[in-house]
């Protein structure tokens, strides 16, 4: 394949640079592919990790909205998750950021990872994205820009806004083509990078890049045993805001010496993610290392009672509760048992295995849990510096 020289050219935009196979970046993709073949490998069981994917669609729907300079807090957007479940309305609107990048890639983890990714696809991700938002919001939800933009802090000068529907017909040719497997990876990484140098909304365009991203992901194979995305690129850009920029800009030029920059800095966080997904299919793992300290922290804090905190590792254990398992904890009558269960439910740390069921999971939240369990995934490792709360 012919090298990337003149970056003026339309047609070699979507060009695959060329790089040497013991490269850095040649041996990432390489232990990535070896790691795909290994998710859904471990022991633990779905249902726990699909609540892990949960709490994880959420930390990573904060890091987005943080490199766009929110700084809500850990603790401020579980509070306002469990608030907009009643009060949606009421809602601060730095919340509603967060809470509609979470939206979007729930829609996303819902849409046949095999459509194509169209025009509407992409306006409708922008769409909810700034959906209901004032500050971070766009005059035109779902539609691209009608006005030339400049990228505040960037030297690349976006295409006039009358060449956007072109070049994104271009760049969408490109996401949709079929790639052989060891170019998905440089695929993903490409596109996101060219979704931004088209800019094509007047506002959100960075949220809307990690969400493709996201989707081009589970197109491409990267989906846990139970139908989510193993691994979401949001993650990798929660290392650094400004070392994120800076890695964008330097295939701005279109050149394969910037394009192969860029896609070692994203290919090699997507790398880390995958390790610490593998860490998650290790049963004893998530439960010793986390979900039982959690739940022994949450009760030194008085979150709950030492029988609520047996109750619930109970119901971890046993993967989904009776109220008939927990006599040994709550001697007497049925209905004592499901009186002691009600307040669980009632605060969603428990919840029924379907709607009406009478088996019931820990939940993983937002809730009252989450907070105590994002700290052990902090001391585990799991945390991008972008996602600490100030001390």
């Amino acid at each position: 394949m012919e090298s990337n020289t003149d970056a003026t050219s339309s047609n070699e935009e979507f060009v695959f640079p060329r790089f040497e196979f013991d490269s850095q970046l040649a041996s990432s993709v390489v232990e990535l592919e070896r790691l795909r073949g290994e998710i859904g490998v471990g022991t633990t069981p779905p249902h726990v990790f699909s609540e892990l994917h949960g709490l994880f669609q959420f930390l990573s729907s904060m890091i987005s909205a943080r490199i766009e300079g929110n700084r809500t807090t850990i603790l401020d957007a579980i509070a306002g998750a469990q608030a907009a479940e009643s009060q949606p309305d009421r809602v601060d609107e730095t919340v509603r950021e967060i809470l509609n990048l979470n939206e979007v890639m729930e829609f996303i983890d819902e849409t046949d990872p095999t459509r194509p990714i169209t025009h509407s696809l992409i306006r409708e991700f922008h769409r909810r994205a700034v959906d209901g938002l004032v500050r971070e919001g766009d005059p035109r939800p779902g539609a691209y820009r009608v006005r030339d933009v400049a990228i505040q802090g960037a030297t690349h000068q976006p295409p006039l806004f009358a060449s956007v529907q072109a070049e994104m017909d271009r760049l969408l040719e490109f996401v949709n083509r079929q790639v052989p497997t060891h170019q998905q990876l440089l695929h993903v990484a490409i596109a996101h990078h060219r979704f931004l140098w088209v800019h094509p909304f007047q506002n959100g365009n960075g949220r809307v890049s990690r969400l493709l991203s996201y989707a081009m992901l589970g197109r491409h194979g990267f989906v846990s045993p139970v139908g989510l995305r193993a691994v979401n690129p949001t993650s990798v850009f929660g290392v650094s805001r400004s070392e994120y920029y800076d890695a964008l800009a330097k295939a701005d030029d279109l050149s394969d010496a910037g394009t192969i920059a860029w896609c070692e800095f994203f290919i090699s966080g997507l790398l880390a993610d995958l390790r610490r997904l593998h860490r998650l299919q290790d049963a004893v793992f998530v439960r010793d290392e986390l979900v039982a300290p959690a739940l022994e922290r949450f009760t030194r804090a008085a979150g709950i009672t030492a029988r609520e905190r047996d109750i619930l590792l109970l119901a971890f254990d046993t993967g989904f509760l009776k109220a008939g398992q927990i006599e040994h904890l709550v001697p007497g009558s049925p209905s004592l048992r499901s009186h002691a269960l009600r307040p669980l439910l009632d605060r969603g740390l428990l919840k029924p295995e379907h709607v009406g069921g009478r088996s019931y999971l820990v939940s993983f939240g937002p809730n009252e849990l989450s907070p105590f369990l994002i700290r052990e995934l902090d001391r585990a490792g799991f945390l991008p510096p972008l996602l600490k709360d100030p001390a």
